[in-house]
């Protein structure tokens, strides 16, 4: 299912791959039993390659699903929880990506002022000590533009994360005005 659900939700182009993998397997792990709004939103995928109007899409599928048992409010409350389960996932990432950014950013900075001090005692000893103080200098340069890599890989990872995540939401919001619209 989830390969299923991650060419609905991963149809617009320019999503993060790795962000639509843990969202739609949290997705999937959350999937609740029975015909719900993600087997309701697999059944207009399915409808997609149709080219039907959307109206007709919604009540096509609905009208499939309703056979089942479906009923409208049970299609917006799982659409409803799956929204929370996302919400979630990204809670979950936040604090993922607060622990990476002080694993890999504050520990360098800390690294880089503890041999900042290390220079100044190094500049009160004798001369032999001064070939030592270009190394650790040498360290502090690279570490700084280990500190940027860094960030910049996180900030990307982060924008991807969210534009991934908003583009499902937003799909999922639409879905759901449509449901309300349409059925």
């Amino acid at each position: 299912m989830q390969q299923d659900l991650k060419e609905i939700f991963g149809e617009t182009h320019g999503l993060d791959e790795k962000s639509i993998e843990s969202l739609t397997r949290a997705l999937e792990k959350n999937n609740l039993p029975g015909f719900d709004y993600l087997e309701f939103k697999l059944s207009l995928g399915r409808l997609a390659p149709m080219n039907l109007p959307e109206d007709t899409a919604f009540k096509s599928a609905f009208a499939t699903a309703s056979t089942v048992g479906l009923t409208k409010e049970k299609l917006l409350t799982t659409g409803q929880h799956y929204r929370k389960v996302l919400t979630d996932e990204k809670e979950q990432f936040s604090l993922a990506l607060q622990n990476q950014l002080q694993k890999r950013v504050n520990s360098k900075q800390q690294e880089v002022e503890k041999l900042k001090a290390q220079i100044q005692a190094w500049q009160e000893q004798i001369a032999n000590l001064q070939n030592m103080m270009a190394k650790s200098q040498a360290t502090i340069d690279d570490a700084g533009n280990q500190i940027q890599a860094e960030m910049k890989k996180i900030q990307a990872t982060k924008e991807n994360f969210e534009h991934t995540h908003q583009s499902i939401m937003n799909q999922i919001e639409l879905d759901l005005q449509n449901i309300q619209r349409y059925l």
